[in-house]
């Protein structure tokens, strides 16, 4: 089996949230009779880059969310509902890959899990570079067709001028990186297989999972989901190739595995 030969997780701060877009859970985010007073929990919503590096040349899996957050995102008002507020200087995508040594130049593929602007909120960087950028076929034409400036957490602006070329089905990508086509968080969200010689098998879940709570078992919606049923449908196909594979799941926005994983710039996978 072919392998891939270095996986870096590259932590990007943290929005914070209500815990309801995230998980739909009774005693958890929707409260009961004894706290109908009390607040919604708000809770930090870690976002996070993946750079694999295999014979056939460096991939960057998403983008995280811009610098320009404030001003980018005053369209559609979701600044307020995902405010990225915690981040260093030294946390954003630009300056983690300074950090590593990696120039924009080096990354021959920028991989969106899909088009959302927590995960294509940098992807502007690499208009000028020879990175391919790479997306789901049916994520890019409901991202480039829709009326206006945004929908939902789609914003043009992340990613319009921008040349894709698309992905669909299962997809074996490059050696040891496979595409899973994971629906239902949008119509064309994609999660990432990563096979390693020593680590095994990562799979990267992106937003088709939210948090290790989402997976359980049982499977637990969120509050931003396109269709529940595909959700439902994504989830399990991924869980049948954990089973397979005995693969580390790592989830799109974990406040507490992030803490758990080995993270650039000190740490890495291989």
């Amino acid at each position: 089996m072919a392998t891939a030969n270095k996986v870096t997780v590259i932590p990007c701060g943290a929005m914070t949230a209500d815990l309801t877009w995230l998980l739909l859970k009774p005693g958890k985010s929707i409260t009961d009779r004894n706290h109908k007073d009390g607040p919604a929990p708000w809770v930090d919503v870690p976002t996070h880059c993946v750079l694999v590096e295999t014979d056939e040349g460096k991939v960057l899996w998403d983008t995280s969310c811009p610098s320009d957050w404030e001003d980018r995102w005053a369209p559609t008002g979701l600044q307020d509902f995902f405010p990225y507020d915690k981040v260093s200087d030294d946390e954003y995508l630009d300056a983690r890959l300074t950090q590593l040594g990696v120039g924009l130049d080096e990354i021959d593929y920028v991989i969106l899990s899909h088009l959302h602007f927590d995960h294509a909120g940098n992807a502007q960087m690499f208009k000028k570079t020879n990175a391919k950028l790479v997306c789901h076929e049916r994520e890019k034409d409901f991202a480039f067709n829709f009326e206006g400036p945004f929908n939902g957490a789609h914003l043009k602006a992340d990613y319009e001028g921008l040349d894709f070329q698309t992905v669909s089905g299962d997809t074996e990508f490059l050696p040891g990186i496979t595409l899973i086509e994971t629906p239902g968080h949008t119509v064309g969200t994609m999660s990432m297989q990563v096979d390693l010689p020593d680590t095994g098998t990562m799979i990267f879940t992106s937003d088709a999972v939210y948090m290790g709570e989402s997976f359980g078992p049982p499977a637990t919606p969120a509050a931003i989901v396109n269709n529940l049923e595909d959700f439902y449908k994504s989830v399990e196909k991924l869980r049948g190739i954990q089973e397979k594979t005995n693969a580390t799941m790592v989830f799109g926005h974990d406040a507490e595995q992030i803490h758990q994983l080995r993270v650039a710039p000190e740490g890495s996978y291989t």
